[in-house]
């Protein structure tokens, strides 16, 4: 039996895998960040990955010491990586805070996958291929309905004023999704060129901690203010954020960025299931229905195939990674 090269359809489920259990993490952020009212969302932000992105930093020391030459060839995938890092989280919780906890997220992470399979086409020439545009379609239809039943739910007359305030977030959520895909691209690219998922991520996101710190110290007074709303941010550093991350630069190791940034779509489900279960809020028939086409969405890029299962029989056989069969 012939070796194949590549990843290997195991390692690309366990990958995927990695990517949709951060996702749940991910999910978690909305309803969390409404146990504390008073903290501001560049503050929540500025903690969540401000402090999340130096912890990584910080349990990888070893690994970017040892890695250090590596990193410094590499040097300039790192500096693009660290100030989307740390745009990220300011566009994303502003956008929640705006436009909502459901369509803040829908459109922060439903952008994410096209401009991360725009980028990788045109740095890298990555093929657009069909299952991963059905998968794709499926997920930002799912999106576009979420959003669609938060919007059924906004009181009416809300006026010009509320009018502005949401398309702001909804850009501001563009924003986010954009500098999501960068990061994620490059710190992929890291990977890919032999620095290890541990060094690529701590220095990635360690940088990009410490461009956070002036924001954190600008409006994270409100943290302290209470048991409550520091355990908030807390919570949000050290799980959505460090182990959520951890998580997703392990699956990077084994799928593509653009692959990993469509599982992601997983997160505005369990965000707005999460909004009825803990938060109290109702979700309308076409809600669930969103939620039904991610799961679809979801089945279709990370369920094997017989082309994966055929390629330790195939002579010469190549492994071809979740998405890239048509």
């Amino acid at each position: 039996m012939t070796r194949s090269t590549g990843p290997s359809a195991g390692s690309v489920g366990a990958g995927s895998l990695c990517v949709l259990v951060a996702s749940v993490l991910w999910g978690t952020t909305g309803t969390a960040a409404t146990f504390a009212p008073d903290v501001g969302p560049l503050a929540v932000g500025a903690a969540a990955m401000g402090l999340g992105g130096l912890l990584q930093a910080l349990v990888a020391a070893p690994r970017i010491a040892r890695e250090r030459s590596a990193l410094r060839a590499q040097r300039g995938w790192v500096a693009l990586g660290a100030p989307a890092v740390a745009v990220y989280p300011l566009a994303f919780y502003t956008s929640m805070h705006l436009a909502g906890v459901a369509a803040g997220t829908v459109v922060s992470i439903g952008s994410a996958p096209l401009a991360s399979a725009v980028i990788e086409r045109v740095m890298d020439g990555r093929r657009l291929t069909r299952r991963w545009t059905t998968g794709a379609a499926l997920g930002l239809s799912g999106t576009v309905l979420l959003c669609l039943a938060e919007a059924d739910r906004a009181p009416s007359g809300a006026g010009a004023h509320a009018v502005r305030t949401t398309v702001l977030g909804v850009a501001l959520g563009l924003v986010a999704g954009f500098t999501y895909a960068v990061y994620s691209w490059a710190a992929h690219r890291l990977i890919s060129r032999g620095v290890t998922s541990g060094a690529a991520m701590g220095a990635v996101f360690g940088l990009g901690g410490v461009l956070l710190l002036p924001v954190l110290w600008a409006t994270g007074a409100p943290l302290l203010g209470s048991w409550s709303d520091a355990a908030v941010g807390v919570y949000m550093a050290l799980v959505p954020m460090f182990t959520g991350y951890v998580l997703f630069g392990w699956g990077l190791t084994h799928v593509p960025a653009s692959t990993a940034t469509t599982l992601s779509l997983l997160e505005p489900a369990v965000a707005a299931v999460l909004a009825v279960l803990v938060v109290g809020e109702r979700l309308p028939l076409l809600g669930w229905t969103g939620i039904a086409l991610v799961v679809a969405c979801l089945a279709v890029l990370t369920l094997p195939t017989r082309t994966a299962a055929r390629t330790c029989e195939a002579p010469a056989a190549r492994t071809v990674p979740v998405g890239a069969e048509r």
